[in-house]
């Protein structure tokens, strides 16, 4: 190739479109500002005794020197981190740029995203500003971007899924965000009544009512009174109070890049669960929601957080939308749960009659629960691995357990089954769970 030839080949190669830093919205410094006031409150609470006496050295003029020094440094120190924290999407990757003193670049690989949610805390809503929280493959903690504008949470999100999905890079901004069909909607009065007759809320609620007066009586202690009383109160106030706080207004929708889940009353959450990267389905039914008709669907997800997806429902309507997250799945009816042999009650009596099995062409079922009736399915594509296990107790009675692991790190387990079909079973759910993973969907968006 001649010289010149060489120079054309130059030209026309493609140049790659600049990448475009971005700053966080500029309401971010007063949440980076609390830092160094935090400090002073953490050695405060650390060492009380030392903090009352300094105070009570301080005069008027002191107190308000060290006030005219505090508030300027918190300020700067929120600005600086403020100014310093850029992010840039290309065709590949999100990069998060941080760092005051020690910098730190992290690059986020598009198709290594598995979630992106968008939440708002209380005082986030009213300043109009949203954190945008990235679930990715191969990390325990998330990264975040906060605060950014409401819109422009919202936008950026659309943009990253398009990309992801394999948009090009000038049409992704023109994607938008995909619609959304509405497929359950929680009513804040079947919420609350369902906390109601929730054995959990009254457990705590009675443990933090009785266990305070009796070590009262025992000890006479007002701290060790208060070190038991405080953690059941917040135990009693989480599972009642705050379960209706965060489930408030809990709407499922169905759109292109998953399931899009929006709930909260003071801090709104719009979560999503990832398509194909649902590994085990629980459907939940506690003793006192049999009468209505109740349950709760709870998810594990491969790598995310998000753990509920219906909080109550009719078990229709429930298991409608487990048929959206899991397609091509039928929750097998509870007449086509096989118990165990009559003997496995010589293992674990009374209890026995809770477990329950049903393998389909395309789920591994497993129940458990007589008070609280709980049915595992997994997806014979998920499942990881199988075992099983026999204690000497158990090879007494001719009965063992099929313990069937998932990408999420859980095991869904199918207690006391006759040893023979036990052998069988774990013999067939290899062949099956490959058989599934020829037929499972992508786990990419929008596809």
């Amino acid at each position: 190739m001649t010289a010149q030839g060489v120079d054309d080949a130059v030209e026309e190669k493609p140049q790659k479109e600049p990448v475009t830093e971005r700053r966080l919205h500029p309401i971010t410094p007063l949440r980076r500002a609390w830092a160094p006031v935090a400090v002073v409150i953490g050695w405060a609470v650390h060492d009380p005794d030392q903090t009352q006496r300094q105070l009570t050295r301080l005069t008027t003029t002191t107190l308000l020197i060290a006030l005219a020094v505090i508030v300027p440094a918190a300020a700067l120190y929120g600005f600086l981190t403020w100014w310093f924290t850029h992010f840039a999407v290309t065709d590949a990757e999100l990069r998060i740029r941080t760092g005051l003193l020690f910098r730190r670049t992290a690059h986020i690989r598009l198709e290594r995203i598995q979630a992106i949610d968008v939440t708002q805390p209380l005082l986030a809503r009213v300043a109009g500003v949203a954190k945008l929280r990235l679930d990715v493959v191969g990390t325990d903690k998330k990264d975040e971007l906060a605060f950014l504008g409401e819109r422009e949470a919202r936008a950026l999100r659309a943009e990253l899924l398009a990309r992801a999905a394999g948009f090009a890079p000038e049409t992704a901004h023109e994607v938008g965000e995909a619609p959304a069909r509405e497929l359950l909607h929680t009513p804040p009065r079947d919420l609350a009544l369902s906390l109601v007759l929730t054995g959990a809320t009254w457990g705590s609620l009675v443990a933090a009512l009785v266990v305070p007066p009796l070590l009262w009586m025992a000890t006479h202690s007002v701290w060790t009174v208060l070190a038991t009383a405080l953690p059941l109160l917040g135990a009693a106030g989480a599972s009642s109070v705050g379960r209706f706080v965060s489930e408030y207004d809990w709407t499922v929708g169905e759109s292109p890049d998953g399931l899009r889940i929006d709930h909260g009353l003071l801090d709104r959450s719009h979560e999503t669960v990832p398509p194909g990267r649902v590994q085990t389905v629980r459907i939940v039914e506690p003793l006192l929601w049999r009468r209505r008709g109740w349950v709760r669907v709870e998810l594990d997800v491969a790598g995310s957080s998000n753990s509920v997806l219906v909080p109550v429902a009719p078990r229709a309507v429930a298991e409608a939308v487990v048929a959206r997250v899991l397609p091509g799945v039928t929750v097998p009816p509870l007449s086509a749960l096989s118990r165990p042999p009559r003997r496995a009650g010589r293992c674990v009596p009374v209890w026995w009659r809770g477990y329950g099995l049903a393998v389909t062409d395309s789920v591994f079922a497993a129940r458990q629960g007589l008070l609280r009736r709980s049915l595992a399915l997994v997806p014979h594509a998920k499942v990881q691995s199988a075992r099983l296990t026999q204690g000497p107790w158990e090879r007494l009675w001719r009965v063992a357990d099929v313990h069937v692991d998932t990408g999420a790190n859980k095991t869904v387990t199918a207690r006391l089954r006759d040893a023979q079909e036990a052998a069988e079973l774990l013999k067939a759910q290899a062949e099956r769970s490959r058989t599934g993973r020829k037929g499972a969907r992508p786990d990419r968006w929008m596809v």
